[in-house]
C-alpha cells in the first residue's frame, strides 16, 4: 500500500502515523523540521530541471540559513526520513542514509580526508542518530542500529547494534531502534 504515496508523504507519514493530503502537509509546514524537510525533497525532485533546480536551491538555500540544517540535494536520503529537532545539522552531499532514519539536533555525518577511512559514511535503514553524535569517514552504518547521543563513530557499525561513547563502544542489540523509530515505512 505504502508504495502508492510520494517520498514527500513518507516522510511526513513518520511523524504522523497518517497519510496526509497535498494541504495537509502544507499544513504541517509549520513545523521547521517538516518545512525544511519539503523544502529539501522539493529540491530533490527537481535536480534535472534547469529552472525549478535553480528556484528549489534558493529556497534550499534561505531554509539551510534560518534553521541550521546543512544538507543538499545531492545527498542521497532514503524514504520515511525524520529530524527530531531543528538546529545546527551537518550532513556532508556525498553521504548515504537508508529509509526510516531518525537524525536529532546537533549531528554531524562528515568526510574524513586522510587515512584508511577517507570519504563519507553510508548509514543504512533504521538507524537512529543522538544529539551531537559525531560519524565521519569512509564507514558503514548496518541497519537497526541506534548511535547514542554524543557518541564519535570513525569505523563500521554492524547491524543489530548500540554505539555509545567517544571512542563509540559497540553493544549488540537485534532491538537497538525499539520505541525509537515511529510509523516506519
Amino acid at each position: 500500500m505504502a508504495e502508492q504515496y510520494s517520498i514527500l508523504q513518507k516522510d511526513f507519514f513518520r511523524e504522523s502515523g497518517k497519510w496526509l493530503s497535498t494541504v495537509e502537509i502544507w499544513k504541517k509546514c509549520l513545523n521547521p523540521n517538516l518545512h525544511f524537510i519539503y523544502v529539501l525533497r522539493k529540491s530533490q525532485q527537481h535536480l534535472e530541471t534547469p529552472l525549478l533546480n535553480v528556484f528549489w536551491k534558493f529556497v534550499l538555500r534561505h531554509y539551510q540559513i534560518k534553521y541550521g540544517f546543512q544538507i543538499y540535494p545531492e545527498t542521497e536520503i532514503g524514504e520515511g526520513f525524520y529530524l527530531g529537532h531543528w538546529g545546527s545539522l551537518v550532513i556532508n552531499p556525498q553521504a548515504k542514509i537508508g529509509k526510516n532514519c531518525n537524525i536529532a539536533q546537533g549531528v554531524t555525518i562528515g568526510q574524513q580526508n586522510r587515512g584508511t577511512k577517507a570519504g563519507v559514511p553510508i548509514i543504512g535503514n533504521e538507524v537512529w542518530i543522538g544529539t551531537n553524535a559525531v560519524i565521519v569517514g569512509g564507514i558503514t552504518i548496518g541497519n537497526n542500529v541506534l548511535v547514542a547521543p554524543n557518541s564519535y563513530i570513525n569505523f563500521d557499525i554492524p547491524e543489530d547494534s548500540i554505539a555509545v561513547g567517544n571512542p563509540a563502544r559497540i553493544y549488540p542489540n537485534l532491538k537497538a531502534t525499539d520505541g525509537y523509530i515511529n510509523n516506519k515505512i
